[in-house]
């Protein structure tokens, strides 16, 4: 087989698949239910806290741990509220299929979003309302609207 022929070959596509876990860390405020972003604003970026996990981790371990290094807090993991799935080309071209899963967590005390890793600018409570309306990543959206949704039903039926 010639090189000329090869170089007229079409590139092989290539894909993997990635996960990565985070949260949506909320507390009530007496004006009302604030959420964590991350940010770095000088990109542009507000999102929910995620991240890759090590060696041997579950999603649920994956996530406290990511959250906990991205925004400072410990935090206690509530419920699963579903996931997001994208397509993205990383450095060499290779097609990612990404899987995210986000879980409902409340800080639980001790730490604060300004011990957060050097990953963002910024990372602090913002009102649920205003979260939704920053957050970058639109495919976020119906996980926040999905928490929003369930720190609502928790409050009416617990109390909490």
């Amino acid at each position: 087989m010639s090189d000329r022929w090869r170089a007229g070959e079409p590139a092989r596509l290539r894909a993997r698949t990635a996960m990565s876990a985070g949260g949506v860390v909320y507390r009530r405020a007496p004006s009302g239910v604030e959420i964590v972003l991350v940010a770095r604003p000088s990109e542009g970026l507000w999102a929910l806290p995620k991240g890759t996990p090590e060696p041997g981790e579950t999603r649920e371990q994956t996530a406290l741990r990511e959250v906990a290094e991205e925004t400072g807090l410990e935090v206690e993991l509530l419920d699963e509220l579903g996931e997001v799935r994208y397509q993205f080309a990383d450095r060499d071209g290779t097609t990612v299929d990404k899987t995210v899963y986000y879980f409902l967590m409340s800080a639980t005390g001790g730490g604060h979003v300004d011990d957060h890793d050097h990953e963002h600018e910024l990372v602090d409570w913002f009102d649920v309302h205003e979260a939704q309306r920053l957050i970058t990543h639109r495919n976020q959206l119906p996980i926040l609207d999905r928490a929003a949704d369930y720190i609502e039903r928790r409050r009416e039926g617990h109390g909490a």
